[in-house]
């Protein structure tokens, strides 16, 4: 009798998606785009030859599931970038909408709730990855020559990550986000001799106002991905050089 629950279960489930979902369609435009990329795209790129030759590059026999991290913080960035984009087409970065818009995409934007909380458990975990990747290389010895630049463009992924963290956060507009973002510039404008200078330029003024949140947003969404994306290049360019480090 469960059997035949599971079984009727499974059918229906089968049939909703065969009816929404053209399978063979889909198959069709995916033959349709490969044979373009390994056909007349290829001719003039050489696409094949360049996908085949990093698919069969060879792994080391001493990588375990440790230096997974590194590729697992990026996969997170991916799903932060994703969520991102859906989260500003209806957030509005001004005092007088920010909360509203983040209540609007909670409750009535559909599945608004979820791509939120997506985004920001993607930016927590992502914190963690990166650091288990940082230990990773670091224990292993792997900054050393000849990878100390590697290292260093690490460092800085590592600031514009906890950079993205904390410009984030201001952006609900809520008294969370408010006296956390407080918090955390007055302990920048505790800094000797420039702090001043660093906690005003962060604030746009002597307090926490709607041009704060103008600047927060802007390094959020416009300014800080750019930086990641260089930073990300070239990390990923000397790794592909250099080759994945060493056993201890």
């Amino acid at each position: 009798m469960q059997n035949n629950k599971r079984s009727n279960l499974f059918t229906r489930i089968e049939n909703w998606f065969k009816e929404r979902i053209d399978v063979y369609e889909i198959l069709d435009s995916f033959s349709s785009l490969t044979g373009f990329l390994y056909t007349e795209l290829d001719k003039r790129l050489d696409i094949k030859d360049a996908i085949e030759k990093a698919l069969k590059k060879p792994v080391p026999k001493h990588v375990n599931w440790m230096f997974c991290f590194g590729g697992i913080t990026f996969l997170l960035f991916i799903v932060q970038i994703g969520t991102g984009i859906l989260l500003a087409l209806y957030y509005k970065p001004s005092p007088e909408n920010a909360y509203e818009s983040i209540q609007y995409i909670m409750n009535e934007v559909r599945l608004g709730w979820l791509i939120r909380e997506v985004h920001a458990w993607s930016a927590n975990l992502m914190i963690l990855a990166l650091f288990f990747h940082m230990l990773r290389v670091f224990f292993y010895g792997a900054y050393k020559s000849p990878r100390e630049l590697n290292w260093i463009a690490g460092i800085f992924l590592m600031f514009i990550t906890l950079t993205f963290g904390f410009t984030g956060y201001l952006l609900p507009w809520d008294q969370l986000s408010y006296w956390a973002t407080t918090v955390g510039t007055e302990i920048a404008g505790g800094i000797p001799w420039m702090g001043k200078y660093i906690l005003y330029v962060m604030r746009g003024g002597e307090n926490i106002t709607g041009t704060t949140l103008s600047r927060f947003y802007t390094l959020h969404v416009i300014v800080l991905p750019w930086v990641a994306a260089v930073f990300l290049g070239t990390h990923f360019l000397m790794i592909r050089r250099q080759g994945i480090s060493g056993p201890l």
